[in-house]
């Protein structure tokens, strides 16, 4: 199955989905790596993360003309995000973008928020940049650019293989 999704996402559009389906995202996803998953179960999220999609990512962003704009965003390695991810998803978030898998802490809290985890394809940074229109904003930049979380506008974002569903299933059983 090929689902289009709005962001934020509603508990009633991933039901049907499983694992192997593809999706395309269009609305607001926001960047989050090791620092930022943490300083979130610290400090709370800067922005609302209610059926928010999060993506482990660290993109590459030029500053110009007093403003920022995206060069390349890619996927990486979630598993890195394991020690913090069932408290994050606990918070609120209903996708959750990354690549090479998470363990089954993360499977159970995929299954108790009715959340999803998809993978984006690693390499094709510059494809996925297409998708991007715009940085609305950007939060905790003293983690550095790759840390910070970026607040990106954006349209059929995808394709993203839905590997760890809301039902238990998992592409990397």
């Amino acid at each position: 199955m090929e689902k289009k999704l709005n962001v934020p996402i509603q508990d009633e559009d991933l039901k049907e989905l499983k694992a192997g389906d593809v999706v395309y995202l269009t609305g607001n996803i926001l960047t989050a790596r090791d620092q930022a998953h943490k300083r979130i179960i610290e400090q709370g999220a800067p922005l609302d993360i209610e059926g928010a999609v999060l993506f482990h990512a660290g993109p590459i962003i030029a500053e110009r003309d007093g403003g920022y704009e995206m060069v390349a965003i890619g996927p990486t390695t979630s598993m890195r995000m394991n020690p913090y991810q069932s408290d994050v998803l606990d918070m609120g978030p209903k996708i959750v973008i990354g690549k090479g898998g998470m363990d089954d802490t993360v499977r159970e809290a995929l299954i108790r928020n009715e959340a999803l985890y998809v993978v984006a394809t690693g390499g094709c940074a510059a494809l996925y940049v297409d998708a991007v229109e715009e940085i609305e904003s950007v939060d905790w930049l003293d983690l550095g650019m790759p840390e910070a979380m970026w607040n990106l506008k954006v349209k059929d974002f995808g394709p993203l293989i839905v590997a760890m569903d809301c039902h238990g299933n998992s592409l990397y059983d």
